[in-house]
């Protein structure tokens, strides 16, 4: 069966176009777009009209795709910013009338479930899993071995703690301290509601974590392939961390791994990434390439 499942978050949207056989995925298509839906958000409870118009412009070039590759199934979800907003049925009626389908609006701890579904699948490393989806808004927290046993969502993500820190190019000592105290505190309340510090196997999604990754693999361009399933260690994580953190956009920008709409926000999800591992008191972590498009394209069949 060939379905398409698209997961719109506060700072991307992304599809899946993929052939699911059992157990069995193989990508027909994958693509992703930094739309920044939740862009001030944080700030006014609402998305703003420009943000809807640029996510409406991904969407119909992922509409016309779907259409030219005969899809049996289409699943779109929305996360993060979709949820907090207030006028989140402006956006809701702008989807239907591009993909003639509802996005769902779900809840942080259904997003979980999916990323964890989508994160495991084929991995090879000794459960039990803490997955963590470091997104644009939020974070969900996973445990599980093959199935998801506990979850929780909080609302610290790259774009949100940018923004409500207000991050200067490059952000200043006083600002990243902010920053990492009201991380610090959501960690501690994820870790207080899933036992992640009891699991054997960290593993990290979404592109916050893939960009540390490739980062600190050193990689001469983005390589999806040596990403996926690599082992990063805490040193590693919080080189990388400091690096970002005291760059400038344009510096980060000019980095041959950066998506140029990931460069201002990108000090922020890294510093959420390394504040997690400390907490969770993890030595490595595992960078996943497979996340909650996956688990919806699992979904579907």
């Amino acid at each position: 069966m060939r379905v398409a499942a698209i997961d719109c978050g506060t700072n991307s949207i992304r599809l899946l176009i993929a052939d699911v056989d059992g157990e069995r995925l193989s990508d027909v298509s994958r693509r992703m777009e930094i739309v920044r839906l939740g862009e001030g958000v944080d700030r006014t409870g609402r998305l703003a009209p420009e943000a809807i118009e640029r996510t409406r412009q991904a969407l119909l070039g992922y509409a016309a795709e779907i259409a030219e590759l005969g899809i049996d199934r289409v699943r779109m979800v929305a996360t993060s910013a979709s949820r907090d907003a207030k006028n989140a049925g402006e956006f809701r009626d702008m989807v239907r009338s591009v993909l003639r389908v509802d996005p769902e609006v779900i809840t942080g701890n259904e997003e979980a479930a999916l990323s964890f579904v989508g994160a495991v699948h084929g991995l090879t490393e000794d459960p039990p899993f803490l997955a963590v989806d470091i997104g644009g808004g939020s974070t969900e927290f996973v445990t599980g071995v093959a199935a998801v046993e506990a979850a929780s969502s909080v609302n610290i993500g790259c774009v949100r703690m940018t923004e409500r820190h207000k991050f200067a190019d490059p952000p200043t000592a006083k600002q990243i301290a902010a920053a990492e105290k009201d991380i610090t505190a959501q960690v501690d309340k994820a870790l207080a509601a899933v036992p992640g510090r009891l699991a054997h196997t960290m593993v990290g999604l979404a592109g916050s974590v893939t960009t540390v990754a490739a980062l600190a693999l050193d990689l001469p361009g983005y390589d999806a392939g040596r990403i996926h399933h690599a082992t990063i260690s805490y040193d590693q994580v919080a080189k990388v961390t400091a690096n970002l953190l005291a760059a400038t956009v344009a510096e980060r920008r000019a980095l041959p791994v950066m998506h140029p709409g990931r460069a201002d926000v990108i000090g922020a999800g890294a510093l959420i990434l390394r504040t997690i591992m400390e907490r969770a008191e993890k030595h490595d972590v595992v960078a996943s390439e497979h996340d909650i498009l996956d688990g919806i394209a699992y979904g579907l069949v």
